[in-house]
């Protein structure tokens, strides 16, 4: 891609029509299953028929020999999902305020999944500034990933555990054939943990303006 408006042409638009996403792209190392995540498609059927779509620009990978996982020690009611087969969603209430929605990736048993952060809207963004009357701007509808979930009108009574690559609750994951190139994905440290914060699993699309703000939490050790 030349430039940047070359890109917000090219995440905001639907590139061919959408199909299924392959599981078998997930079932890999939790890091290489998040890249494989950019690019993807969150649709959302709704309530009156049309398709709300938006495509994944921020991801965050997790796996069970990572303190900061909510796996690392052992399968437990809230992380059971991590273990199950890739495409199932984990969806968790953060610190009681919002959800966040994961995607469990690896092989079945294996406690993993990776966390969409962002998304940029591709069609429905009148329903979603709907939903986010206090978002600052379009191109931060979906940006965080409780932005994300309040936007597409997701949390874990309705997604938890759900499969998303079958669908579950009217969310599906679909693929179009765009992906950024390797070159216009960024590696860097997770947002706002204590555990592991300089693990460089956070990686999100060159450019993208839907992207959110890195923050290091203030409990993390000292760099």
């Amino acid at each position: 891609m030349s430039d940047g408006r070359d890109l917000e042409v090219a995440v905001h638009s639907l590139h061919t029509a959408a199909g299924p996403f392959a599981r078998a792209r997930l079932d890999r190392h939790a890091p290489d299953a998040a890249v494989e995540l950019l690019g993807a498609l969150l649709l959302r059927d709704e309530p009156d028929g049309t398709v709300t779509v938006a495509r994944i620009v921020e991801v965050e990978a997790y796996r069970e020999d990572d303190p900061a996982s909510h796996s690392h020690r052992g399968r437990t009611a809230r992380s059971e999902p991590m273990f199950w087969q890739p495409g199932t969603a984990y969806v968790y209430r953060s610190y009681g305020v919002h959800w966040c929605i994961n995607v469990t990736v690896e092989r079945e048993g294996v406690g993993a999944a990776v966390l969409l952060r962002a998304a940029a809207v591709v069609s429905g963004l009148e329903r979603i500034r709907f939903r986010r009357p206090a978002a600052a701007s379009d191109a931060a509808m979906l940006s965080g990933p409780g932005n994300l979930t309040l936007g597409l009108d997701l949390d874990g009574p309705r997604h938890n555990r759900g499969d998303l690559v079958d669908g579950i609750a009217g969310l599906r994951l679909a693929d179009d054939g765009w992906r950024p190139q390797s070159s216009a994905v960024v590696v860097g440290p997770r947002v706002g943990i204590r555990h592991a914060p300089a693990v460089p699993w956070r990686f999100h699309v060159a450019g993208a303006t839907a992207v959110s703000a890195y923050r290091r939490s203030p409990r993390a050790a000292p760099r």
